[in-house]
């Protein structure tokens, strides 16, 4: 019989001790036992990205990491991104270009598009594409998600937005 074990990691800035079974995902831990609800289940399969969050700044698929994979490192969910109760420039441009309809898939396209951003200075928007092209949304056709990313990638040129 296999017991749980103490897993330690930061979420979102802050310490977390839980006690995880090891096959558990971090998918499951996030919700079940650190209460992170805004973690996504989708597929279960790592093909949907709606469980993304940012492992030591890497997006990864929370529903095939294993959670001990996760001890002692950094994971920031949506929820992790803005500041001092401030939504993300992203997140602003997400709500000002309707990049969300049902919501289901934003947390995750999020993570991984602030992931790409940090590492290119100009993309285009067919790199924004094939960037988040891990991440499926069945509500909005993808083209107010890109014209979200891309508005966030020119302020942020302009010296508008931050780097997050």
């Amino acid at each position: 019989m296999t017991q749980k074990q103490r897993l330690v990691f930061e979420l979102n800035g802050t310490p977390v001790d839980v006690w995880a079974f090891p096959y558990q995902t971090l998918l499951d831990v996030l919700r079940e036992e650190a209460g992170s609800s805004e973690v996504k289940y989708g597929c279960g399969e790592g093909v949907c990205g709606t469980c993304t969050v940012l492992l030591d700044d890497e997006s990864v698929n929370s529903c095939l990491l294993l959670a001990p994979q996760a001890a002692g490192r950094r994971v920031t969910t949506v929820r992790g991104l803005g500041t001092d109760g401030e939504l993300h420039p992203l997140q602003v441009a997400f709500l000002e270009y309707g990049g969300s309809q049902c919501g289901f898939c934003t947390p995750g396209m999020l993570l991984a598009a602030v992931e790409f951003v940090r590492a290119a200075d100009t993309p285009s928007r067919d790199d924004i594409r094939e960037a988040i092209s891990g991440n499926l949304c069945r509500c909005t056709g993808y083209s107010k998600i890109l014209d979200a990313i891309e508005s966030y990638v020119a302020s942020r040129a302009e010296g508008e937005g931050r780097d997050g």
